[in-house]
């Protein structure tokens, strides 16, 4: 027996009613080198999965018996590890929408485009890489588990996920680990930032162009469609995209193909879309400023990040890995320069709100480490003092000093601390802090006599 022989072949249950489609996909997967057993209904596909294992699942959305729907919840229960894609009809992209957010890898649409149903299935059976460790996420806060948790499920998925947060947060990074956790990893990942790109030339910048297609395009060029091929396209800010490109967006994505400027014909892509905001789109939508259309297409599923003030916790082993990862960037620059925070200071960062979140702590330590002095960082090599303690929604850093702040606050809700400290952006924990700091418990005391 060869080598090839020897191989174990690759094993996919196709579920569909209609003979001819059965067909034409055992044919295109048999070519592929992988062994097919079909189904004709939920009942057939069922009893041929709890009868020997696969490696992938491909359901049409309706079968005589009940619902594709049906087969991706019980392949989500039994056998999460199997990627499970669905094939839909014209009119079931509702349906398809809501199988991708149950744990589908992806949908592929009737009339089958065999190139792009080849891709599906190579991009499923792929083997997922881990991402290195600049690009870790740092924490082990609930927040933080729970966002872990759901970046290994969206891994698994082909579903577009829109990722949502303050500025500062860190949704690049959720979007790399999204990517190197997935099947697309070993591929590439182009992140763009949506609103950096003058609007005369995002069309170009997206598809790429031919030579002389417009003034300036002295040589072709590809697009960033084309350079995140086989891999994954993240759109940074994509709220701030310009409507002009929106409705080009939302065709690449539902066709998966793109036409260069001064091209005669599309080409088919191949490119998993992700996407950010600090914006809340549905928002953008009824301002009138985001399609609806694209909404729905790229907010399949949304991904909340949440902001550093409520993951406290994980603030010292934030800390220490961002005064690593420094102090490794000067010394590659000949710079000898290291420190560790005092615990006077580590509590400072503590009850700090961090309106930058992480960003700005990256900031704020990277300047305390030129300051310092013997290796020690101080709550002094912090300034923590001029900046903002509080992060109240929609609000610009103010100079108001912050007592009077707490006490204005404070008093329009009668003291009331729940209230106050989700006013300020703080927990319950920094807003008592500050409270007893200023003597405001004092004051505290006195309301509750009255």
């Amino acid at each position: 027996m060869d080598k090839v022989q020897s191989e174990k072949q690759p094993s996919v249950l196709v579920v569909d009613d209609e003979a001819d489609l059965r067909q034409l996909l055992e044919i295109t997967l048999s070519r592929m080198g992988m062994q097919c057993s079909t189904a004709a209904s939920l009942g057939e596909a069922r009893e041929l999965l709890g009868r020997q294992p696969f490696d992938l699942c491909l359901t049409d959305m309706r079968l005589p018996d009940g619902r594709g729907m049906e087969l991706v919840e019980d392949i989500q229960r039994d056998l999460p590890a199997l990627p499970v894609a669905i094939i839909t009809a014209y009119g079931d992209m509702e349906l398809a929408v809501e199988a991708l957010r149950k744990g589908a890898f992806d949908c592929v649409s009737k009339p089958l485009d065999i190139d792009q149903l080849r891709a599906l299935v190579n991009q499923a059976l792929g083997s997922p890489v881990r991402p290195d460790g600049d690009d870790e996420l740092v924490g082990n806060s609930a927040p933080m588990r729970t966002l872990k948790s759901r970046i290994e499920k969206l891994a698994k998925t082909e579903a577009p996920v829109c990722i949502w947060g303050e500025s500062g947060t860190g949704k690049e990074i959720i979007a790399r680990q999204i990517h190197a956790r997935s099947h697309r990893g070993k591929g590439p990942f182009i992140a763009v930032n949506c609103g950096a790109i003058p609007e005369d030339l995002i069309e170009s910048e997206f598809f790429g162009h031919l030579k002389g297609s417009f003034t300036g395009a002295a040589a072709q060029r590809e697009g960033f469609f084309q350079a995140a091929e086989g891999g994954t396209l993240f759109l940074d800010e994509i709220g701030d995209m310009p409507m002009s490109m929106q409705v080009k967006l939302l065709r690449a994505i539902q066709e998966r193909k793109i036409r260069p400027v001064g091209a005669e014909h599309e080409q088919l892509v191949d490119v998993r879309i992700l996407s950010a905001s600090h914006k809340q789109l549905h928002d953008e939508v009824a301002s009138g400023n985001f399609r609806q259309d694209l909404y729905y297409r790229v907010n399949v599923i949304e991904l909340q990040v949440p902001p550093l003030r409520e993951r406290s916790e994980d603030i010292s082993a934030l800390s220490r890995t961002i005064l690593e990862k420094i102090t490794r960037r000067n010394k590659e620059s000949g710079i000898q320069c290291r420190a560790e925070l005092t615990d006077a200071a580590l509590e400072e960062l503590r009850l700090y709100a961090f309106p930058g979140n992480v960003r700005e702590l990256e900031n704020i330590l990277e300047r305390a480490l030129a300051l310092c002095e013997a290796g020690r960082i101080t709550p002094a090599d912090l300034s923590l003092s001029s900046r903002p303690v509080y992060a109240s929604s929609g609000s610009s850093e103010s100079d108001v000093d912050e007592c009077e702040q707490l006490v204005a606050v404070l008093e329009q809700y009668r003291w009331n601390r729940s209230a106050a400290a989700r006013q300020l952006g703080l927990t319950l924990r920094q807003l008592r802090y500050r409270i007893q700091k200023y003597g405001l418990d004092q004051d505290l005391d006195q309301e509750f006599k009255h």
